[in-house]
């Protein structure tokens, strides 16, 4: 029975004293390389299928013939652009603290099955608890560098604080944080965030909220495609400059929705109202318009069916996609210390797709 994933023609065309291929005709369409490829030193040309699985290239002197798979070409053939973005598979999270992701502390410890769980539901879902971690900023931090090396910035490497305004930021305070992502001032924003919360005495509040930005994203896309658009483009900068030996900006102007090329897929969310400089590029229409779509997507962030609401507890730290997750917590009284720290997202996507895909079928799409 024929392969459906598999072409059932396969053609090229070689110019004349021009060792190239610039693409591929499967079934009547063109499949264009988004780099030709150049045979170099070949001595006789030889073009074959093989039960079209794989395409043999030239043949050189020494004998050797490189081989492509078919899945391999198709991969790296370049496509059309869509109309609009596209969302890669992950699943929106809701219900009660206790119906959320959760993996055991033991677990991630003592097997690497446990982190290739971990990291799986953190890309399925944004985010994930461990259950059953020792109340104690030594064993988060161990816990944290199950995934990779924690990454320092200028808050410090691995944070163990109050608020108490140590650093001058929103966070080392008591008052309520509107949902946000972290690092906007950065030209690589910090790829997973980890909370614990070792303690909460004499006071209440404090709710941690969290709304899935890939989700909300998917939402104002449909509900308003223009608004998303000019999201999409960049206009306004963002900064740290709260405490006296830190100012730091981004290399350049971001937009809100980043999309890989040439896809579209949304790949990274940059949200943060605290830190947005008053600078924009672009005309003054432009900045109307940017105003109004950020209202739209400001208020679609507070609808309930979106927004996750919860108590961090002691022994069960959160971790999250600094990317796609956006976070906040309302107002709290009394005395609570954190404890936590963040990852670089390539070191996150690592990790994730070497345990949970396998060396092997990562390289295979090299």
């Amino acid at each position: 029975m024929a392969d459906p994933d598999l072409p059932s023609e396969v053609s090229t065309t070689f110019p004349e004293k021009k060792l190239i291929i610039k693409g591929l005709f499967i079934t009547g369409e063109a499949y264009p390389f988004r780099a030709p490829f150049w045979l170099r030193f070949a001595v006789t040309p030889r073009f074959d299928t093989h039960s079209f699985t794989s395409i043999s290239g030239w043949r050189g002197p020494d004998g050797h013939s490189s081989t492509y798979p078919w899945p391999w070409l198709q991969l790296h053939c370049q496509h059309k652009p869509g109309a609009g973005p596209t969302f890669r598979p992950f699943e929106h999270a809701s219900g009660s603290l206790s119906q959320l992701p959760k993996v055991d502390y033991d677990r991630i410890m003592k097997s690497e099955d446990g982190v290739k769980a971990w990291t799986q539901k953190i890309h399925q879902y944004g985010f994930c608890f461990v259950k059953g971690c020792p109340v104690d900023p030594e064993a988060t931090k161990k816990l944290l560098e199950r995934i990779a090396f924690i990454r320092p910035t200028h808050y410090g490497g691995f944070w163990d604080f109050t608020s108490d305004l140590a650093m001058k930021d929103m966070a080392y305070t008591t008052q309520g944080l509107g949902v946000h992502t972290d690092n906007a001032y950065f030209t690589d924003p910090s790829g997973l965030q980890m909370f614990h919360l070792l303690s909460h005495t004499d006071g209440d509040g404090g709710e941690s909220t969290l709304v899935d930005g890939f989700e909300a994203a998917r939402t104002l896309w449909s509900e308003n495609p223009d608004a998303y658009a000019v999201l999409s483009n960049p206009i306004f900068s963002h900064h740290a400059s709260g405490n006296e030996h830190v100012h730091i900006m981004p290399a350049k102007t971001h937009e809100t929705f980043s999309h890989r090329q040439p896809t579209g897929e949304l790949y990274q969310i940059r949200w943060n109202d605290e830190d947005r400089g008053a600078n924009f590029t672009g005309s003054q229409d432009s900045l109307l318009a940017w105003y109004v779509a950020a209202r739209e997507w400001s208020q679609m962030l507070k609808r309930p069916k979106l927004l996750l609401k919860f108590k961090l507890e002691p022994g069960m730290p959160l971790i999250f996609d600094n990317w796609r997750m956006l976070h906040g917590r309302t107002a709290f009284t009394g005395a609570r210390r954190m404890c936590g720290g963040y990852i670089n997202r390539d070191d996150f996507i690592s990790r994730y797709e070497l345990l949970n895909k396998g060396r092997l079928a990562l390289l295979d799409r090299i």
